[in-house]
């Protein structure tokens, strides 16, 4: 599709036509809607501002050479792993990028962010007057019930002092042009904002997609802010070198990706409330190597699901206890709980007030005229004016869309009698604000006659961070910005795209380089690994092993092993060999039936959906422990898990021939491989690689004893040991080792005890107790704990064992023995609720 849609540009687009033509015939039907302020043209009709530098560069770019970045990006993006759930839904879908960035010029930028510091300014000291001595109120220019009746104020921690003494470490305001022209606040996010990393994510896109531009139009650079918001984390923190966990609800939070991409960019340790425990007043994190303290916390779950012993009793998210450490200042929170105070929209009224009061000056950015319907004269206003108002809730307890649920207008009217009975019972829950259009950008839409700009609603949010010099605001931001014009693009969702933001400066921009107040001090070492991370990293492993041995089995019924001991198995169905591989797969339940044709079976074992053990749902398994851990996996590993994906996303309603699935599964092995080598070359030699080595050694271990029970059993032909060494990879070095056909002892030997086979169980073993003996142990005296006596004493039986001895008995005592050794990796390593322990220091040696 997008090579016919290039083709198509490529043909009604006119090569010589000039840059300055093809600007004009890309905005000639640019027209905003009525009342709506526009970002793009001024009041003259003409492109302002930055937009024309743009408009400059992208005509120098015929069409074709545009839409060809356009894919670039969005294969990227593909590759790169970058999505975005909706709230509610378990679907992840490509992350919405839209190539046209919105551009602002540093002059206007240095004006809004001064409005941004005020405003944060502000809210800081709303949150502590209210968290305090409570003046604002005492004093008449805030009303108590606006405080003490939204559920964002939290009771616990009143007179409690934020470690550091501020409230705020980051604050973000949603932003858009008002009916005069000038930018208003349409909302303020201090609860837990997001979109600092979708920022982030989008800047690489286009840096990649427009690495010219960026440079000749002098493109302000993030790297300085991240660094900043970085080192501001840790304000008020008790160590020197303080540990920072980022602390997410979870891979199926719509923001995880994000998250992700956060704690990966700015060296985070990402947590979910299971990998925290309190323990004598002070957080920690269950790590491998025992607990180990946490002394910063950035939170991206709502306060009240923190603490489920003095918050919400039903939060699955938090830690019980946590509050307890912010009492005693042992741990620092961004942001502090109970901030979303801040965000509700019935303070609007009273903000300008309280600025000339608190900071001796008026604010600098507006926002939509509001009414508080709390207030005797809001609600008469709101009452005398509903078809002409947006009324919102004052201060939502709802999550995700319905936090920003709005009626307006002719949604009033269709609703009066309901709408007219709520301000008449609860009128404090409701704010009413004057009902003005968002602005608009400009946004591509490819027609039949090419590329054009059409005019989209949009919203911008600002960031602005606490460092150790004051407040910083990032020189940039996350916009959303619709489809279409009647939706509003306040909340991420279906419809919704999003867009970087330039600040244009007049004068070169060096390159970034992220300054400390000091160089680090060197070190060799892999930082600590959360058990829960460990856990998603052990399963990955088997997950992706038990996928191959899925595929093998298919390639050993699909293909002849002839070459290696003169048989065929391929045509015949009722051959020892043929039957065991049809069991196996059945007992795998990666077939519904035994009995299937070759290529139907096949075709359902490589790509079954409604098969739990076909290689396609072993593959999504991988993916979804992948998910949770993309703070620690690269980019490739995520394009070559997109690739083998597609290998194996075949239509089981239509038939493929066995050639085709032939290819389908050696591609699909080729891609396994791949990934096991960006393993052992890229993956840093830390706890995390060990975890993902044992996984795979023990699920290959495992799979080799299933398999010797199946075709290197007593009874087992030529065949089925032909068989047995393909499944094995191991027909090269049969051959060149044994001159006569497949025999059972060698076989046995080759695939079981061989230690310098990559493939034999005893290689499995070998590798697991090295990769055992490399992780931390809890105690100091030397001794080996459990899971490794078993390790160790299943490498001696293997070591000192002959072939005939491994008869069906002894093969059947040696895969229970793998099993239990992985659970005994689990049981150490993957500790849930009290079960995690610190690690022991020896005391009274000499």
């Amino acid at each position: 599709m997008e090579a016919a849609l290039a083709e198509s540009l490529a043909r009604t687009t006119d090569p010589a036509e000039s840059p300055r033509a093809r600007v004009a015939r890309w905005t000639a039907d640019y027209r905003p809607a009525p009342g709506r302020p526009d970002e793009f043209l001024g009041p003259d009709g003409q492109p302002r501002g930055a937009w024309p530098r743009l408009l400059d560069h992208l005509g120098g770019l015929t069409e074709p050479e545009i839409l060809a970045r356009f894919v670039a990006a969005e294969r990227h993006i593909r590759d790169a792993g970058i999505s975005f759930r909706i709230a509610g839904d378990q679907r992840e879908h490509p992350w919405p990028l839209g190539c046209l960035p919105l551009v602002i010029e540093g002059t206007e930028w240095e004006e809004l962010s001064a409005g941004i510091v005020q405003r944060a300014e502000l809210m800081e000291a709303i949150l502590a007057d209210a968290y305090g001595d409570g003046r604002l109120v005492a004093e008449g220019l805030l009303p108590a019930a606006i405080v003490a009746g939204t559920p964002e104020f939290l009771h616990p921690l009143h007179r409690v002092m934020p470690p550091g003494g501020h409230y705020l470490k980051l604050y973000a305001a949603d932003l858009g042009r008002g009916p005069d022209g000038r930018w208003q606040v349409l909302a303020d996010r201090t609860q837990a904002p997001s979109g600092l990393g979708w920022a982030l994510e989008n800047r690489m896109v286009l840096a990649r997609t427009f690495p010219d531009f960026i440079q000749d139009l002098n493109v302000e650079r993030l790297p300085a802010f991240f660094q900043a918001f970085r080192d501001g984390l840790t304000l008020g923190a008790e160590r020197v070198e303080p540990r920072i966990c980022l602390l997410t609800s979870g891979p199926y939070s719509s923001t995880y990706v994000e998250q992700a991409a956060l704690a990966r960019y700015l060296g985070l340790m990402l947590v979910e409330g299971d990998d925290l425990v309190m323990q004598d007043g002070r957080l920690h994190v269950r790590t491998v190597s025992g607990l180990k303290r946490a002394d910063a916390l950035w939170r991206r779950i709502d306060a009240d699901f923190l603490d489920p012993l003095e918050l919400n009793p039903a939060s699955r998210l938090g830690v019980p206890g946590i509050l307890e450490a912010l009492r005693n200042g042992s741990l620092v929170v961004t942001n502090m709980p109970g901030s979303g105070l801040v965000e509700s929209a019935a303070l609007a009224p009273y903000l300008d007030g309280i600025a000339r009061r608190v900071l001796g000056e008026p604010l600098r950015l507006g926002h939509p005229r509001t009414w508080w319907c709390g207030d005797l004269e809001g609600l008469g206003h709101a009452q005398a004016n509903l078809d002409s108002l947006t009324l919102r809730p004052a201060a939502t307890p709802q999550r995700g869309a319905a936090r920003d649920a709005i009626l307006a207008g002719p949604a009033l009217a269709a609703e009066r009698e309901r709408v007219v009975a709520a301000l008449r019972d609860r009128p404090f829950d409701y704010v009413a604000q004057e009902a003005a259009p968002l602005s608009t950008m400009p946004g591509w839409e490819r027609g039949p006659d090419g590329l054009s700009l059409v005019p989209r609603p949009f919203v911008v949010r600002v960031f602005a961070t606490r460092t150790p010099l004051g407040w910083q605001v990032m020189p940039g931001g996350f916009c959303r910005f619709a489809e279409r014009e009647d939706v509003d693009p306040i909340e991420l969702r279906l419809g919704i795209r999003s867009a970087d933001v330039w600040v244009l400066s007049e004068k070169p921009i060096a390159a970034p380089l992220i300054v400390t107040q000091a160089a680090p001090r060197v070190r060799r070492v892999g930082g600590h690994l959360p058990a829960r991370a460990a856990d998603g990293l052990f399963w990955l492993g088997r997950y992706l092993e038990r996928a191959e041995a899925v595929i093998r089995l298919v390639l050993a019924h699909l293909r002849s092993v002839g070459d290696a001991v003169g048989t065929d198995i391929s045509g015949a169905l009722d051959t020892p060999a043929a039957l065991a591989l049809r069991g196996l797969l059945h007992e795998w339940a990666a077939i519904g039936a035994a009995d299937l044709p070759t290529a139907r079976l096949a075709q359902e074992a490589l790509a079954g959906r409604e098969r739990p053990g076909s290689a396609w749902a072993h593959i999504g398994s991988a993916r979804r422990n992948a998910a949770a851990l993309r703070a620690r996996l690269s980019g490739e590993v995520w394009r070559v898990l997109a690739d083998l994906g597609e290998s194996l996303a075949l239509n089981t309603e239509r038939a493929l021939a066995e050639s085709q699935l032939t290819g389908r599964a050696e591609r699909a092995l080729s891609q396994l491989a791949a990934l096991s080598g960006l393993t052992h070359e890229n993956m840093s030699r830390a706890e995390g690689w060990h975890f993902v080595e044992l996984g795979r050694r023990i699920e290959r271990a495992i799979n080799t004893c299933t398999f010797a029970l199946a075709f290197a059993n007593d009874e087992a032909t030529p065949g089925c040991l032909g068989v047995m060494l393909s499944l094995c990879d191991s027909q090269i070095s049969y051959g060149r080792r044994y001159l006569q056909g497949a025999a059972l002892d060698p076989v046995r030997d080759l695939v079981l005890l061989d230690p310098y086979n990559p493939r034999s169980i005893a290689f499995q073993v070998d590798a697991i107790t090295r990769h055992l003996a490399d992780l931390p142990a809890l105690a100091a005296d030397g001794l080996p704990e459990p899971h490794g006596r078993l390790a160790t004493r299943i490498l001696a039986e293997l070591r000192s064992g002959e072939a005939a001895d491994f008869d069906a008995v002894r093969l059947a005592a040696l895969e229970s023995d793998l099993e239990r050794l992985a659970d005994g990796i689990a049981v150490r390593y993957f500790p849930t609720g009290p079960n995690a322990l610190r690690p022991e220091k020896l005391m009274g040696l000499a």
